[in-house]
């Protein structure tokens, strides 16, 4: 399967070429998995930890975890996340360790728990160590790794409702500090990262007084973070992103850019099926921001539309989405991979 190319020519950034691809189906269909790339010893790979299984039931919320050597056919799996299985988390990757934050439980009866958990694994070891844990537990936030030192987690749910603090852990420490509160809605199910000293994040799912218990948030959002004290982020409010507002899209930065993917514009919990009670139509939307030039670019398609992401894993300029879901609800085992000049 290859995909259309896509032409980027944002601001000062030079044209490039973008073209999507088949890479090796992950092993079993996920939805709702943290993905991350890193480099390792054995050379790029590209990870997926936790998520949701083809049933969309509470109890098909795993701990699993998948690794693919990028150049190998297959996906092989490695050991799970301790602990139980959770969705919304998020994975980031800072000197070749991988730290995974938050996410949530479901139990039979439909509870739902906001874990403080931070693990992180050590490709190299093959193993799973603890972190401090988050000081005001999350899910379903944006993340991002500031000058390869600070992981962010802006927004998200906890337990009851949406929150609106930012709060960043240092791996060299493991310690968290807490950052400049986000000055609009809360909303979880958003989509972001950080470029350069730059947080933007986009949409999500927000408290509804009236109607549905939730509704989609349609914002756009810059964050400054200053370099001599990285609890101060200036906020400001940017111009809408192409298309409709989005819950659950991929993001990722590649250079300059951060790029948009997927996601829907009808929140939902786990299974596909609106709060409204309609089912959740997928997104081929393909977009970026450059913070330089303050523009937005839409861009071509995804091959196939697909929705319920944590991330593009990024590695060596190529972008890796896998899982999700795509029409009709169904949990993917699809990889698809975007590379500069379809490499």
């Amino acid at each position: 399967m290859t995909g259309p190319i896509v032409s980027l020519c944002l601001g000062l950034i030079q044209s490039v070429t973008l073209q999507w691809s088949a890479a090796p189906q992950l092993p079993i269909p996920i939805a709702n998995n943290a993905v991350v790339g890193v480099h390792t010893s054995s050379g790029p790979a590209v990870f997926s930890f936790l998520g949701l299984d083809s049933t969309k039931r509470w109890d098909g919320i795993h701990s699993r975890s998948f690794r693919w050597n990028v150049g190998d056919s297959q996906w092989n799996e490695i050991p799970p996340v301790p602990g139980p299985g959770r969705l919304a988390s998020t994975a980031q990757a800072v000197h070749g360790k991988i730290y995974l934050f938050g996410g949530y439980t479901v139990a039979a009866d439909g509870a739902e728990k906001s874990l403080p958990d931070v693990d992180i694994y050590d490709p190299e070891t093959d193993t799973w160590s603890a972190g401090a844990p988050m000081p005001l537990p999350v899910d379903d936030a944006v993340s991002g790794v500031w000058r390869d030192s600070l992981v962010y987690l802006v927004s998200g749910w906890h337990d009851t409702g949406n929150v609106t603090e930012v709060q960043f852990y240092n791996p060299a420490t493991d310690k968290w500090k807490g950052a400049t509160p986000i000055p609009g809605t809360p909303v979880f199910g958003h989509t972001g990262s950080i470029v350069g000293n730059t947080i933007v994040y986009i949409d999500g799912a927000r408290a509804n007084s009236a109607g549905p218990r939730f509704t989609i948030e349609q914002s756009s959002w810059l964050g400054q973070i200053d370099p001599l004290d990285p609890t101060s982020v200036s906020w400001t409010r940017i111009e809408a992103h192409p298309g409709p507002p989005l819950y659950r899209a991929a993001a990722g930065v590649t250079g300059d850019l951060v790029i948009f993917a997927g996601g829907t514009d009808n929140p939902y919990n786990y299974n596909g099926i609106g709060y409204d009670g309609m089912p959740s139509q997928p997104s081929q939307l393909v977009f970026a921001y450059n913070p330089t030039s303050d523009t937005w670019e839409q861009l071509d398609p995804l091959p196939l539309a697909s929705m319920d992401h944590r991330g593009i894993a990024v590695i060596d300029g190529m972008l890796v989405i896998a899982g999700g879901m795509g029409g009709q609800q169904e949990v993917l085992s699809r990889t698809v991979r975007g590379g500069k000049d379809g490499r």
